[in-house]
């Protein structure tokens, strides 16, 4: 198995317990390195279930100490790891300003910051972020390839949806104050705003209920509301997945008829059936 990144290159030295080191924390296809590996998820998915204890008052209150001990101990060990990870490499700056370099640092500092300054106690719920760390167990880096085709074909439908989403701005702001017209200020409809919140729940088909219509042509409204939500919720989905579909194709365009939306693998022409070389 190959290391995080290919520009890693152990620091060369005389001392083989270092190299020994660099290839139990970046290779996993020895026993050794994949110990490490079980070892680090297991401290992974422990400090996670931590961090979601501590947010329950009555367990966190009765076993606050436990959890502080043990987290402790979760994030020295995190720290030695990260320290060994840096040393053993020769550029070190490729994995400190990597991601997963951020990602490391990011979920290790609110800790140690709680220590000197109380006040930040509740950033440290940032060390959920080890979770990002999987991606590294598991190897799941060598499928960035395919993160990038999703975000290219977002990239290239951006225009599409900020003007959809501005059309939709419009019709919320529309929409909502027409009701607190039609409502009348009443039944929860004090405000333009306050309207316009319901205009956003309604659209959005969350439905949380707590402001509702009493008027029959407030009820009309909610109803066209309603059923324009249904669509408006398909409209980018259908975008980025025409966007999709065009990233499969070949771009080899017919010289017969000029499609260019052939697949990578077509012999003939999908349009007209000439033979495309």
């Amino acid at each position: 198995m190959n290391p995080d990144k290919s520009e890693y290159n152990y620091k060369p030295q005389k001392n083989p317990i270092l190299n020994k080191i660099y290839q139990i924390i970046y290779f996993s296809d020895t026993k050794a390195g994949k110990f490490f590996d079980v070892a680090l998820l297991v401290l992974i998915l422990l400090s996670t279930a931590l961090v979601m204890l501590e947010t329950v008052s009555l367990i966190n209150i009765k076993y606050h100490h436990l959890f502080f001990i043990v987290q402790l101990v979760i994030t020295i060990l995190f720290s030695i790891e990260y320290a060994l990870r840096i040393f053993t490499i020769k550029n070190k700056k490729s994995y400190i300003f990597s991601p997963l370099g951020i990602i490391d640092f990011i979920s290790i500092t609110p800790f140690y910051l709680s220590l000197i300054f109380p006040v930040l106690h509740f950033f440290v719920i940032i060390r959920m972020l080890r979770m990002m760390r999987i991606f590294r167990i598991f190897n799941l880096a060598d499928y960035q390839q395919d993160g990038t085709y999703i975000l290219k074909a977002l990239r290239e439908s951006s225009r599409k949806i900020y003007i959809f989403l501005l059309f939709l701005v419009v019709f919320i702001v529309i929409i909502g104050s027409c009701m607190y017209v039609i409502e009348g200020g009443k039944n929860g409809f004090s405000s333009i705003p306050q309207s316009i919140y319901w205009a956003v729940v309604t659209i959005t088909t969350v439905g949380y209920g707590d402001i509702s219509p009493a008027t029959a042509g407030g009820k009309f409204l909610s109803i066209l509301v309603m059923l324009c939500g249904y669509s408006i919720i398909a409209v980018p989905t259908g975008i980025v997945t025409s966007q999709f579909r065009k990233q499969t194709k070949s771009g080899k365009s017919c010289d017969r008829c000029g499609n260019k939306e052939n697949d990578k693998d077509a012999r003939f022409c999908k349009i007209c059936g000439e033979k495309i070389v």
